[in-house]
C-alpha cells in the first residue's frame, strides 16, 4: 500500500471549510491534517459520547468523523440534513447503517489495510502469551507466588511451532498472520467464503470446510467481519468440535463469539484457554465472569494500537476527506454505489 503522506494534507483548498464533528480526538498529525480541511469541531471525553451528543452535533455538518463505539443509524442521518460523508476511523463498519447512508446518498470510507501487518502482530502476541501462560506469569512474579528457583511443572503452556493453526476469515489480516505461521512452522488451515488458490499454492495453506478447520486445529484465529451471518458463528457446538488442548484468539469482532458459551467451554476446560481483543459489549463489565478465569488472556481492543499505524489511520480519514471535498472518489469508499445516487461533482479551479 501507498505510504500516506501528510505534508499534501496540510494546503488549505482556498474556499470556507465545511463543518466537520470527530468524535475522539486522533494523533496530533492527523488532526492538523483536518484541521486544515475542515472547520473541524471534536469530542475531548476518553470515551465515546452519547448518541445524543452525536446527533445534535451533526444537525449542522456535512462531515461525521466516526469511530467503531459510535452508532451511525438512520436516525441519525435524518437528523443531519446537510450530511454528505461519514468517515470511519476503523476497517469495520458495522455500527453504521450503510444502506440507510446510500439511500440518503451520504458517503462512507473507512481505514482498511493500514493497520494490517500492527494487528497480524498483536493475534501473534496473543497467541504466544496464552500458549506459553505469559501473562499468568507475570501474575505468578508479581504476587510473590514464585518460591522455587526452576521446576519441571512450573507454568508449563503449549508449544507453537509445529502445530496447526486455523484461520477463520482469509482477509488482509487473515493472510498476513498465516504468513507469520510460517515462520513458527506450523500446518496452515482456513475457512472463508472466498477461496483464495493462489495464496494457498504459494504459501502451503490448506483450505477447508469450517467443522474440519475447527477439529484439527490447535489455535483458532478470528479475522471475519461481524455480520449477521457471523453474530455467534463460535458457540457452544463450535467449541465441543475443538481439541481440548486448543486456543481460541480473537482479533475480530467480540460478538462474532458467543461469550457466554466461551465462559462455559474455559470454565469446563472445553479448550484449554482463549486470548480476546474484542468484546461483546465494550469496555468489558468489570464484574464478568470471563475477568476471573487463569486460562484467558484479556486486551482492551488494543490490535492496532501502535503509534504508527494509529497515525496512518488518521491521515487515511483526511485522505478520504479531501479526496471527497475536490469531487474525487474516496480512496476506501464502503458504499460505491452511492456514486449513482449522489454522483461527485469535480472542483473546477
Amino acid at each position: 500500500m501507498a505510504k500516506i503522506s501528510e505534508s499534501r494534507l496540510t494546503k488549505n483548498l482556498g474556499k470556507p471549510k465545511p463543518k466537520a464533528y470527530l468524535t475522539r480526538i486522533l494523533p496530533e498529525k492527523g488532526m492538523k491534517a483536518l484541521q486544515n480541511l475542515v472547520d473541524l469541531k471534536f469530542w475531548e471525553g476518553e470515551n465515546a459520547p452519547p448518541k445524543k451528543v452525536i446527533i445534535e452535533e451533526a444537525r449542522d455538518v456535512e462531515i461525521l468523523l466516526s469511530l467503531l463505539t459510535d452508532e451511525i443509524d438512520a436516525e441519525l442521518m435524518d437528523a443531519a440534513p446537510k450530511l454528505k460523508l461519514i468517515s470511519q476511523y476503523a476497517v469495520g463498519f458495522d455500527n453504521i447503517d450503510v444502506k440507510a447512508a446510500t439511500e440518503r446518498g451520504i458517503y462512507v470510507t473507512n481505514t482498511p489495510g493500514v493497520l494490517t501487518e500492527t494487528v497480524a502482530d498483536f493475534t501473534f502476541a496473543l497467541l504466544l502469551a496464552v500458549a506459553r501462560r505469559v501473562v499468568e506469569g507475570d501474575r505468578y512474579v508479581r504476587e510473590g507466588r514464585w518460591r522455587v528457583g526452576w521446576g519441571p511443572l512450573i507454568m508449563t503452556g503449549s508449544d507453537v511451532h509445529g502445530k496447526t493453526l486455523g484461520i477463520i476469515g482469509l482477509g488482509r489480516i487473515g493472510k498476513a498472520v498465516a504468513l507469520r505461521a510460517k515462520g513458527f512452522g506450523m500446518r496452515i488451515l482456513y475457512y472463508d467464503i472466498y477461496r483464495d488458490k493462489r495464496f494457498e499454492e504459494e504459501n502451503q495453506v490448506e483450505y477447508t470446510d469450517l467443522e474440519t478447520l475447527l477439529r484439527e486445529s490447535d489455535f483458532v484465529s478470528l479475522h471475519t467481519l461481524l455480520t449477521p451471518e457471523t453474530r455467534h458463528m463460535i458457540g457452544e457446538k463450535e467449541f465441543g468440535m475443538m481439541k481440548k488442548t486448543a486456543y481460541l484468539i480473537n482479533t475480530s469482532r467480540g460478538a462474532v463469539v458467543d461469550q457466554k458459551a466461551l465462559y462455559k467451554a474455559l470454565k469446563e476446560k472445553t479448550i484449554a484457554g482463549a486470548a480476546l481483543d474484542v468484546f461483546e459489549k465494550e469496555p468489558i463489565d468489570p464484574g464478568d465472569p470471563l475477568l476471573k478465569l487463569e486460562n484467558v488472556v484479556l486486551a482492551p481492543h488494543a490490535a492496532s494500537a501502535s503509534m504508527e499505524t494509529r497515525t496512518r489511520m488518521a491521515l487515511m480519514v483526511a485522505e478520504n476527506v479531501e479526496a471527497f471535498l475536490k469531487g474525487r472518489r474516496p480512496p476506501t469508499l464502503v458504499n460505491p454505489e452511492v456514486l449513482e445516487i449522489n454522483p461527485l461533482k469535480p472542483e473546477t479551479k
